[in-house]
């Protein structure tokens, strides 16, 4: 569809001057982009930026015309400027093709990239058809169809070939959904799935692409030492791991070349890769010319049977005994079997029972095999190959003659085969892997590699059934061609020679491993150059020409164990486990994606669908098993270590992933779960809103509430930091992202997993209280407020601190919240330390719901704590049976499952003692003067000193006698606990009443009563929990509700600071109204 633009003239800019130089342009490109790279500044909103975003502009353009978004040209483009760089965005290479070193006139080395210039046909369908035909077709495939038979030998490539295939549609539309820059597949998967998924995943594929360049190397030694140079054998192919040794040996010493080759330089690999893709091609062209030369002419090849046991052909005839000038003499085959001269020989007995039989190797198309090979032929280790239509006289085998038969090197079996073959549909991610390099990978991907998996599946199934129709049985199940003189099988059909198949695969395994050397060395530098693994940030480094120098000398390592493995077969099907997990979560990246519908989910490609992907998925995870349970399991395991040490260590990359979409889809849904109904007591935990605050650096003031937020969660349930500025959003805006920065740095230190809040309020009383009304979300809301004690809430200048305390507690009430106060939080123990000894005190005064009860479990269950016994407290009064009350304590503790000693505490109703009521005098007394005088923070400071002369004053008016009374004294402020214990003893020797106090003290009369109670009550208790919990290492307390008028705030904190006196470590505990323990299972 045609486009029309409209072209506007632009006045006295420079692109309309004539003698205006383009370099001008490009040094201002150059410049944004050193900006763009710098150093984000506090100042500015962080945002994400592009490549294709240019901010670029001048006054002279945008200033006449779009003056109305000027304030917005800094931040977002004009579209024009927008276009103009997608017009001109070219796709960087990846490197895999070119690192030419190019030298300049001044003799400097510089490294020239060229632009993308392949299409489909070179860029992807050569290269994926070279990676998929290789070493598997031209060494084990008629192995595999003679053993499995033509029927299930189809079965097994269909069902690998159905697998690449679905995987190929999903990874063509994962290409196809943006632009896919250099990396390849890996690139693909990593951003699709996450980093924790791309780590393992990519570390898969890179070993599976290692391990394939020992399997290469292993095939190309094994078609020199077995059919182009026998005589270089070190060891004896008899003896026990001979073959094993020599492919040690000779696999090492061409895994040495090939890396120095590649180490010099990728561009001869690429040189070269043409020569061995024409090898590929003219071997496969060289079978199928020789199928139909059989059904002309069919092979001379021939092999010897006995009875119906195949010979390995070490012999110029199939005879026994032959007649040379009317004299029988015995043949190379007899002296095989037979000792002694020949009638006084003794031979084996199968040897005399049994006749040779000389029968065509290829009977050709023509030729009626089809029908005997259409079923499989499966035995056990050492099994002689036996052609079952043959007729023979049984008879035991010898070791000595049992080396003159063909027999089974490994027990053979369905999944072992497809273990071994599935390495031969690998390579249909070439292509991707070369995304940086072709013209249109959008288009050139998906056509290119599903072409090439059609191509080399036709291939293969005609291969399968030719093999099938033109060899005989009992060849096909020869691994080696002993049968056939130490010929390659699949040679035996070639035409116009064997020799060019044998050649042929030679070069082609080379080329296949030299590949394998240059793509797996990348994707390791792909992989560390993304840092989501710190320990890989060494391979990340190349040469000056690009040549990624650590991870080849890795991948020559690893690939030097799969050497020494010294076994095509053995590592198959290792491979095999790696490239299956990687398709696998090409797959599952593709379903996860489709299934989201997320926005940005717009393939190019369109014949997919989620189904097709799970399918692929099944049918990898499926193989996976079915090849080899245990080498499953093993690279399962690995990926798992993968995954958790890069979830451990924290990815930090954030590439809008398919995982992240799917926990938002999954955590919406339980959200809408969790809100139709309110959770039951069994599922009831502390569900956390921590108030913090911040010093006038921003940083967390008290750290140690964070240690006890994460000892009392264990890292479970919710956890919401929160902290308020006062100010404006648009004021303090940088200042709340430093907050929250400086928070979460806070809580990744103490390990508390949580999320972080800051909100700027104009005060903080209305900030803290919008907080706790709206944090959270849905089902998943704050259930309780940890807060910590307004320390030095008396020596403040300002009354606010401890009055927004007070106001929290109302709100958390009427919320129905649970409110957790920490008192002295910063003598609380931190997560490195351990508490060798000692106990949790929980004094029970009021009933909360078992809140008291269960935050010392919580506790416990933390290493920090582990290790401290709980004792519950209870408090009788004097009408209460307190046997009774301990009986029935601990029966419900032990229906709670609850570890814990019991104790009654009987509280006595004593007289109102001379230290309340003066604790009660100076408190009100304080109160009144903080109400009607404005006093200075010098004043204040005198205060307890003003007080104290009034006092001694008043009481001197009222007691003339001039010797010292006892309660002279007892108008001191600094009440010990000495002078307590001293003044209660001179009142019961004096034998005073209360009665008598109040003549004495007229001033007393004055006080609220209601005061008095709360006070005598808070001296009291304190008295009683400061005798049996001074030495605890936590105190729980019910903390008592605030009064319900605003006029005794400040009594209430001093009552709350009379009740904890003495005491180090105190949580006072505040239930929100519901059971939260229950004895029902």
């Amino acid at each position: 569809m045609p486009t029309n633009f409209t072209v506007v003239p632009v006045e006295d800019t420079p692109l309309s001057d004539p003698d205006y130089d383009g370099d001008i342009l490009k040094e201002e490109d150059k410049e944004e982009s050193d900006t763009v790279a710098g150093p984000y500044s506090g100042d500015e909103t962080l945002r994400e930026t592009s490549s294709l975003i240019s901010t670029d502009h001048d006054d002279s353009i945008y200033g006449k015309h779009m003056a109305l978004y000027e304030d917005e040209i800094d931040s977002t483009p004009m579209v024009s400027s927008l276009l103009n760089k997608l017009a001109h965005y070219t796709n960087v290479t990846q490197g895999v093709i070119e690192h030419e070193e190019a030298e300049s006139e001044d003799g400097i080395q510089r490294v020239t990239v060229k632009g993308p210039q392949m299409g489909t046909f070179i860029g992807v369908f050569l290269p994926c058809m070279q990676n998929i035909l290789g070493v598997i077709l031209f060494l084990r495939l008629t192995w595999i169809v003679g053993t499995a038979g033509i029927m299930q030998a189809l079965a097994v490539v269909f069902m690998c070939c159905s697998c690449t295939m679905l995987t190929a549609i999903s990874m063509s539309a994962i290409a196809t959904n943006g632009v896919v820059p250099a990396g390849g597949s890996y690139y693909m998967i990593s951003r699709a799935l996450g980093p924790e998924f791309g780590g393992a995943v990519g570390l898969c594929f890179y070993l599976g692409t290692t391990f394939a360049g020992s399997m290469y190397i292993l095939g190309t030694m094994e078609i020199f030492l077995t059919y182009i140079q026998p005589e270089a054998n070190v060891f004896d192919d008899q003896e026990p791991n001979g073959m094993q040794n020599n492919m040690r040996i000779y696999g090492t010493c061409c895994l040495a070349i090939m890396t120095l080759v590649v180490f010099v330089g990728v561009k001869y690999v690429n040189k070269l890769a043409l020569i061995f893709l024409s090898c590929v091609v003219l071997s496969i062209m060289a079978i199928y010319a020789g199928v139909i030369q059989s059904a002309i002419k069919p092979p001379n090849y021939t092999i010897c049977l006995l009875g119906n046991r195949t010979l390995k052909n070490k012999f110029d005839k199939c005879l026994k005994t032959e007649v040379i000038g009317n004299v029988t003499h015995p043949t190379e085959l007899w002296r095989l079997f037979c000792k002694g001269d020949l009638g006084n020989e003794t031979c084996d007995e199968y040897f005399n029972l049994n006749n040779l039989t000389e029968i065509r190797a290829v009977p050709g198309l023509l030729g009626g095999v089809i029908s005997d090979n259409m079923w499989g032929h499966y035995g056990q280790v050492e099994k002689i190959v036996e052609k079952k239509e043959q007729s023979s006289e049984q008879a035991s085998a010898t070791n000595d003659v049992l080396k003159s038969y063909v027999i089974n090197d490994i027990a053979t079996y369905f999944t072992l085969l497809v273990g071994i073959y599935f390495p031969s549909v690998t390579g249909i991610m070439a292509g991707s892997n070369r995304s940086g390099d072709l013209r249109d990978p959008q288009r050139s991907i998906p056509s290119g590699t599903i072409l090439a998996i059609v191509t080399t599946s036709f291939i293969y199934i005609s291969c399968v059934v030719l093999f099938g129709a033109c060899i005989e049985g009992v060849v096909l199940r020869d691994k080696y061609g002993d049968s056939v003189k130490k010929t390659l099988v699949v040679s035996t059909l070639a035409w116009p020679s064997p020799w060019l198949i044998v050649i042929g695969s030679f070069f082609s395994c080379c080329g296949a491993g030299l590949q394998s050397l240059t793509g797996a060395p990348r994707i390791l530098q792909a992989i560390a150059r993304d840092g989501i693994m710190p320990f890989l940030q060494v391979f990340g480094h190349s040469k000056a020409n690009g040549e990624p120098t650590w991870a080849l000398l890795l991948t020559a390592v690893i690939c030097e164990i799969g050497i020494l493995i010294g076994s095509l077969d053995e590592v198959a099907p290792i491979l095999s486990m790696f490239f299956l997990m990687c398709y696998l979560f090409v797959n599952l990246a593709c379903a996860v994606q489709t299934l989201l519908r997320t926005p940005n989910w717009r393939p190019r490609f369109k014949f997919y669908h989620w189904s097709l992907s799970f399918l692929g998925m099944s049918l990898s995870l499926s193989l996976m098993f079915v090849s080899s349970w245990y080498y499953a399991l093993f690279v399962i395991l690995i990926a798992g270590c993968i995954y958790k040490y890069i979830e451990y260590r924290g990815a930090e990359k954030e590439w809008g992933d398919g995982i992240r979409g799917l926990s938002l889809n999954a955590a919406r849904y339980a959200l809408i779960k969790l809100e139709e109904a309110p959770p039951h007591t069994k599922n009831w935990r502390p569900q956390l809103l921590v108030l913090l605050k911040l010093d006038s650096e921003l940083g967390v003031k008290h750290p140690r509430l964070l240690s006890f937020t994460s000892q009392l969660k264990a890292g479970k349930g919710l956890t919401i930091v929160c902290s308020v500025l006062e100010g404006t959003y648009m004021a303090r805006e940088a200042d709340a992202k430093l907050s929250e920065k400086n928070i979460k740095a806070a809580m990744a230190k103490d390990k508390t997993k949580g999320f972080c809040h800051v909100v700027v309020s104009s005060n903080q009383r209305d900030g803290f209280s919008h907080l706790i009304q709206s944090a959270g979300l849905g089902g998943m809301k704050h259930n309780a407020v940890l807060v910590a004690w307004p320390t030095n809430w008396k020596q403040s200048e300002s009354s606010l601190s401890w009055k927004n305390f007070i106001e929290t507690i109302r709100e958390t009430t009427a919320a129905h919240q649970a409110l957790l106060v920490a008192k002295n939080i910063d003598t609380f123990p931190t997560n490195q330390d351990r508490l060798a000894e000692g106990t949790i005190d929980v004094w029970w005064i009021v009933h909360d719901g078992g809140l008291l009860m269960l935050l010392p479990f919580l506790l416990r269950q933390h290493k920090v704590w582990r290790k401290c016994k709980m004792r519950i407290f209870t408090v009788a009064q004097m009408d209460d049976n307190s046997i009774q009350m301990k009986k029935d304590l601990q029966m419900f503790l032990y229906h709670l499952r609850l570890d814990a000693k019991v104790e009654v505490v009987e509280m006595h109703a004593g007289d109102i003692s001379a230290f309340t009521y003066e604790k009660t005098l100076v408190m009100e007394q304080r109160s009144q003067m903080l109400k009607q005088m404005q006093l200075s923070k010098t004043e204040r400071e005198r205060e307890p000193q003003l007080i104290h002369y009034k006092n001694t004053k008043a009481h001197a008016s009222q007691n003339d006698k001039p010797t010292p009374t006892p309660t002279s004294d007892r108008v001191h402020m600094t009440w010990t606990k000495e002078k307590l214990i001293s003044e209660r003893n001179r009142l019961r020797e004096a034998n005073m009443t209360v009665r008598d106090i109040f003549n004495m003290k007229p001033e007393w009369e004055n006080l609220d009563q209601t005061n008095v109670r709360r006070m005598h009550t808070a001296v009291k208790l304190n008295e009683v929990v400061v005798n049996k919990s001074q030495g605890a290492q936590l105190v729980l307390l019910n903390m008592p509700g605030p009064p319900k008028n605003n006029c005794g705030d400040e009594n209430y904190m001093e009552f709350l600071e009379v009740l904890t006196e003495g005491l180090e470590r105190v949580l006072l505990v505040r239930g929100g109204g519901r059971e939260v323990i229950t004895i029902y299972s």
